[in-house]
């Protein structure tokens, strides 16, 4: 088979971490009890309690777009609205998903030119109408970090929850990568989701080193009420759930899931420092967690193409480069490397 030499177009390129593949052998062991009543899955939700030091509901799905879908459904009726970034996941990248797993909860989107949500969009989307015409706002969904790599900080998340507390609204996080908001903070996973009012908390494990596999984490138990029937009518009831469950207790017993997130944030750090005072070539954001969005010409971007660097531009032409826990610092060199080299190419005159 040939090797696929690293790129850093997605971070869901990279394979499981050593822990989590070690969790899943010792997890491969004999015959234990299916849907989840067995030790590994007691063991990681567990795990998940001792991390944020609360007696949270935790339940464990497939992907990201299961565990926003089915969490946002449990805070909504079909006749409720959900407001969200115009960058979201939620809104550009999971198919109507959300829409879908309430049956039909419509989402209300912010335009936000960073991808960040305020205390006053939320307001104003919130209060915009109240008729019996409209449906009725119910939640919020923040992205941490949001899509463009920006980070909520603690007291923007506990500003945002103020609002919603003040208007009746559930505040739900994507944290389908989580821990890089964690190792970008320095704070503890509790500080930025329920001591900062949040509700509800998809963290992410298939972008932290796992093959598969996100956590839903109810820090009010009553909005948890039969979620695990949810689940079960959505087909994210995995029977042989100890290989959803035992990745889990190999990153969070063993730390990994902070030290994944801490390299891969490092590794964006040093691209977003390399283009600095790069002529042609900008952050478009700056970079605060595993993300890198650079604005250059086309020339720039098809010289790094030709070089064989694969990256997307999806959010406003900007390229982006994601960097996963097992970002190898040679490849980010090689990547610095080549991106001075095009950016000082003269442009040839086209001949008249």
């Amino acid at each position: 088979m040939q090797q696929f030499i690293q790129q850093f177009a997605s971070d869901n390129y990279a394979g499981i971490c050593p822990e989590a593949w070690a969790a899943m052998e010792q997890a491969n062991q004999g015959h234990v009890p299916a849907y989840g009543d067995d030790a590994w899955t007691s063991r990681a939700a567990d795990a998940f309690r001792t991390l944020f030091g609360t007696d949270c509901e935790v339940f464990f799905a497939f992907n990201g777009t299961a565990a926003n879908s089915l969490a946002l459904a449990a805070l909504c009726q079909s006749y409720h609205s959900v407001i969200c970034s115009s960058f979201a996941h939620v809104e550009t990248d999971e198919c109507g998903a959300p829409e879908f797993f309430s049956n039909g909860s419509k989402l209300l989107v912010a335009p936000t030119p960073d991808g960040k949500l305020t205390p006053d969009a939320v307001r104003a989307l919130a209060t915009g109408r109240s008729d019996i015409h409209f449906p009725k706002p119910r939640a919020v969904t923040i992205t941490q970090p949001t899509e463009t790599g920006l980070v909520y900080t603690v007291a923007e998340i506990k500003a945002l929850s103020a609002v919603c507390r003040e208007l009746g609204l559930h505040l739900h996080m994507d944290g389908a990568r989580f821990a890089n908001a964690c190792a970008a903070l320095g704070c503890s996973p509790a500080d930025i989701t329920w001591k900062a009012g949040v509700d509800v908390l998809c963290f992410g494990g298939t972008k932290n080193g796992m093959a598969v596999g996100e956590a839903i984490l109810f820090f009010n138990h009553s909005q948890a009420e039969d979620f695990e029937w949810r689940c079960k009518q959505a087909g994210q009831l995995a029977s042989k759930m100890r290989f959803l469950a035992a990745p889990w207790v190999g990153l969070l017993e063993s730390g990994a899931w902070l030290a994944n997130a801490t390299h891969a944030n490092e590794c964006a750090a040093r691209l977003g420092a390399a283009v600095v005072g790069l002529e042609g070539v900008e952050l478009a954001y700056p970079v605060q967690a595993n993300a890198v969005f650079l604005t250059a010409s086309p020339a720039i971007l098809d010289g790094l193409r030709a070089k064989g660097w694969r990256f997307y531009t999806f959010i406003g032409g900007a390229a982006r480069f994601m960097f996963a826990w097992d970002a190898d610092p040679a490849r980010v060199t090689a990547l610095i490397d080549d991106l001075r080299s095009v950016a000082t190419q003269p442009v040839l005159a086209v001949a008249v």
